[in-house]
């Protein structure tokens, strides 16, 4: 039972070949099964202690690690007891069904336990649950001190996160082998509580993983301000977004950061003004320009985006700027670029989309040949070769104003830093969200731009 950070993200087909691979080279599949249930009796038993385990278990092969998996906190010594929707139907459920000796209750009038554990369905599920045992599994977990689910939360689709029904959160789901999509996209997130990887021997290869702290070091003995990234900030009409936005980037440890245009009273005496004209812009020191927070969507916003696209530097977008720019004009750009939209400027730039997020953010890197980072409170980053990150739940104290701009600073000063665009948006997002963990509830974004220091550190 490990946590799920850095590890990949696979897709239920992705799993199911990953297995069938296994297989193939040997490994049976009441031998996954045996590890499968193994590990969930084992994680089980440390997060119960002494309190009663009821195992709820389905037809199919999540429903036989269930079976494994109360046979074996059996022999372990707790009191456990089995619910089943349904008699097992494959080989290898039905060869762990036959491992458990004590009795199997029906779903419908089992009583329920302090702690339950949801083996029902797992990955690959497409049809919402039948009533009667969604009634069940609400009944269960609405009572139940511990609810934990294997693999996933039954009643979750896999690959988008969509709920398939009315359905309980859970505290804890064990993933199996790897971390699905749904452990991390909203709405499912949120009901799979925390998620836990249990490997069960299997190679999972993928493009898309985990969101984990990245790799910062402290600047080199004979760093200096250039060395460690110069960033160049883009004041529009708002100059306290912009504003906000170099201080963030300041905070992030970017070495040098302008402001091209005037600033408010109250700037920090390290944030260096100058004005935006063409040679600004073509200080070959540069290693990121940031244009959209505040900007306004007016000529003069417009007039001021062509000067920051028409440069050869790293560019990050945000905000205004990215109602004013279309993909297609992006495609064609020679330097590194990084978007930053939120659902609704991600609709304007790449019109609604009915797919999942996963899917709607690497369509849109590749059609913008540029990294995307789609905020939201399952935040995705795409670059356009079809690698992802996908970001556990952040803090929902971010939703205030402000918190974008600092965003986009901290990703700019990650990417002047010298970052690949994936890496400099991960590490980005990641000190965005840690800084807003130490923050607590009720923070501005200028707390959560100066907390950047901390989470740097």
């Amino acid at each position: 039972m490990i946590p799920i950070a850095g590890t990949a993200v696979l897709t239920a087909a992705q799993m199911r070949a990953a297995e069938e691979k296994a297989i193939a080279a040997g490994t049976g599949v009441d031998t996954l099964m045996q590890r499968a249930g193994a590990g969930v009796a084992d994680a089980v038993r440390r997060l119960a202690g002494v309190n009663e385990v009821l195992v709820l278990c389905g037809p199919g092969n999540n429903g036989g690690d269930g079976y494994v998996a109360a046979a074996r906190l059996h022999a372990a010594g707790p009191s456990v007891r089995v619910a089943a929707s349904a008699e097992p139907r494959t080989p290898a459920a039905i060869a762990a069904r036959a491992l458990w000796t004590g009795a199997v209750e029906p779903l419908a009038t089992a009583a329920p336990a302090p702690v339950v554990v949801d083996a029902l369905f797992g990955t690959g599920l497409s049809r919402a649950l039948d009533t009667d045992v969604s009634t069940a599994l609400n009944r269960f977990v609405s009572h139940a001190n511990l609810a934990i689910a294997v693999d996933l939360p039954s009643g979750i689709a896999t690959d988008d996160g969509a709920l398939l029904g009315d359905l309980p959160a859970f505290h804890v789901t064990l993933a199996l082998g790897a971390a699905k999509p749904a452990h991390l996209l909203q709405p499912s997130a949120v009901h799979c509580g925390a998620v836990r990887l249990l490997p069960i021997g299997v190679t999972t290869d993928s493009d898309v993983r985990v969101l984990s702290r990245p790799d910062l070091p402290a600047p080199a003995i004979d760093a200096h301000k250039f060395t460690r990234g110069m960033v160049a900030v883009i004041r529009g009409r708002m100059a306290g977004a912009a504003q906000l936005a170099a201080q963030a980037a300041m905070h992030a440890g970017a070495g040098y950061v302008e402001i091209l245009g005037a600033t408010i009273p109250g700037a920090p005496h390290a944030l260096v003004r100058r004005r935006c004209d063409d040679s600004a812009l073509a200080d070959p020191r540069i290693g990121a320009v940031l244009i959209g927070p505040g900007l306004g969507r007016d000529d003069a916003a417009r007039a001021l985006l062509d000067q920051a696209l028409a440069t050869d530097r790293p560019l990050v977008i945000d905000g205004d700027a990215l109602h004013l720019v279309t993909p297609e004009r992006l495609h064609g750009r020679p330097a590194e670029t990084i978007l930053t939209p939120h659902a609704g400027e991600f609709a304007a730039l790449f019109a609604a989309s009915d797919t999942d997020k996963l899917t709607a953010a690497r369509a849109a890197a590749t059609r913008a040949n540029a990294t995307i980072v789609f905020k939201g409170p399952d935040t995705v980053i795409a670059a356009a070769d079809g690698r992802a990150v996908l970001s556990p739940a952040a803090s929902s104290w971010l939703s205030t104003a402000g918190s974008g701009d600092v965003l986009a600073g901290a990703i700019a000063a990650m990417l002047a830093g010298g970052g690949t665009p994936l890496d400099a948006a991960a590490a980005g997002v990641w000190l965005h969200g840690e800084a807003a963990r130490r923050l607590g509830p009720a923070f501005i974004a200028d707390d959560l731009a100066e907390a950047l220091t901390g989470a740097r550190a």
